[in-house]
Order: structure tokens, then C-alpha cells, then sequence
């Protein structure tokens, strides 16, 4: 059983930066794509970013690219979100997930091995 972890939410302003932090804690980490979705008030849950297991790899969303950066670190079994020049249309539950796949793209939700749960991050303008 794969756990993940999340932190690093919380409340800042449009045009800052923050970064989110996940933790899992199989040692098989490093066989995973690992990603990150989140999920606004009302809305359904979104891509947002993937990295494949070497961390060679990685996919964003078109709502982030430019903007985000993800990241990951086998030895220590940790992948990050660096979020910079946020928006208020950013404000979500971000979510880390995992799954067993060579192929870094756009993931759809029901396609996840694994799952966090989540941690919030808020845009004010």
C-alpha cells in the first residue's frame, strides 16, 4: 500500500509563490509517475502536472505550464509542486497521486493507482 502526503498549502496573494510538498512512504517510489491534480470549489478535479519515475519526463497542464515546476527526489521519496505568479483561478485542493506507468501525459482522475489526501491552497486578489 502506497501512502501519500501533502503539505505546503495555504493562503497567499495573486503573484506569489508557493510550494507543495508530497511524501510517500514505500520504498518502490521510484517505480511510480507521481502528479499532481487539484480540485476548485464546485468544479471536478483537474490535471495539473506529471513527472515519470527518473524525473526525465514531465507533462503540464496548459492552465499551469510555465508557471509551475514539478519535481521529484527518489532518495528521499518526496515529489514538489514549485507554484509561482499565482492566480486566484489557482485556489484548490491540490492532490498528489501516483501511478505505475512509463507514459507521462495528460492523466485523467479515474487512472490513478494511488491517491493523497489533499492540501489547500488559497489565491486572494
Amino acid at each position: 500500500q502506497v501512502q501519500l502526503v501533502e503539505s505546503g498549502g495555504g493562503l497567499v496573494q495573486a503573484g506569489d509563490s508557493l510550494r507543495l510538498f508530497c511524501a510517500t512512504s514505500r520504498s518502490t517510489f521510484s517505480s511510480y509517475a507521481m502528479g499532481w491534480f487539484r480540485q476548485a470549489p464546485g468544479k471536478e478535479r483537474e490535471f495539473v502536472a506529471a513527472i515519470r519515475w527518473s524525473g526525465g519526463s514531465v507533462y503540464y497542464a496548459d492552465s499551469v505550464k510555465g508557471r509551475f515546476t514539478i519535481s521529484r527526489d527518489n532518495a528521499k521519496n518526496t515529489v514538489d509542486l514549485q507554484m509561482n505568479s499565482l492566480k486566484p483561478e489557482d485556489t484548490a485542493v491540490y492532490y498528489c497521486a501516483a501511478k505505475r506507468t512509463a507514459y507521462v501525459g495528460y492523466w485523467n482522475v479515474g487512472g490513478m493507482d494511488y491517491w493523497g489526501k489533499g492540501t489547500l491552497v488559497t489565491v486572494s486578489s
